[in-house]
């Protein structure tokens, strides 16, 4: 039985190549600046947010409040034996509060180690993104999200504006929780 040496020498290239590819780098033959977000929706707006920032979703545990706290800090929950912040981002946001309901989650994420829950109204799932198909936001002057999101992405038919988690970490008014 004679082996087709062509054949072989093709799964070797692909194999090599396959070693070099790197999902979601800059270079190499995939494509390029791809990242998968979390989706989901805030107070009637649809939203995406990187994944590698999400440590977990989460059903809302019991928050127990937080004395002189701002409004939009629901409280502290204890989620496996650590506390997490719950921050209702859309009261943070807009000023007016989320309803908590069967679909409501907790984003949870990291806030300089600390652990934060944000809660939006509901996930949708995952979806994959290019960096190299985002828009400039189409946001109107009092949108309360202007200041948290700059880019925009199209899949379809639907309009996903990618939230910024840097970009809300590290203003002063969300890190000054205390309402006093």
């Amino acid at each position: 039985m004679k082996i087709n040496n062509s054949a072989f020498a093709k799964l070797l290239e692909y194999e090599k190549r396959s070693q070099q590819f790197a999902p979601g780098g800059k270079s190499g033959s995939g494509p390029a600046e791809e990242w998968s977000g979390v989706t989901f929706s805030l107070g009637g707006s649809r939203l995406a947010c990187n994944i590698d920032r999400i440590s977990e979703i989460l059903p809302c545990p019991q928050a127990t409040p937080v004395p002189g706290a701002k409004a939009w800090i629901v409280g502290l929950a204890n989620v496996r034996g650590e506390l997490l912040t719950v921050i209702d981002l859309g009261r943070y946001l807009s000023g007016v509060r989320s309803p908590v309901t069967a679909s409501s989650r907790l984003l949870a994420a990291s806030l300089n180690r600390a652990p934060i829950g944000l809660l939006i109204d509901e996930v949708y799932g995952q979806r994959h993104f290019l960096d190299g198909d985002a828009l400039p936001a189409e946001l109107t002057d009092d949108s309360p999200l202007r200041g948290v999101v700059s880019k925009q992405h199209a899949l379809g038919a639907e309009t996903w504006h990618e939230l910024d988690l840097d970009r809300l970490f590290n203003t002063a008014e969300f890190l000054n929780g205390s309402a006093i």
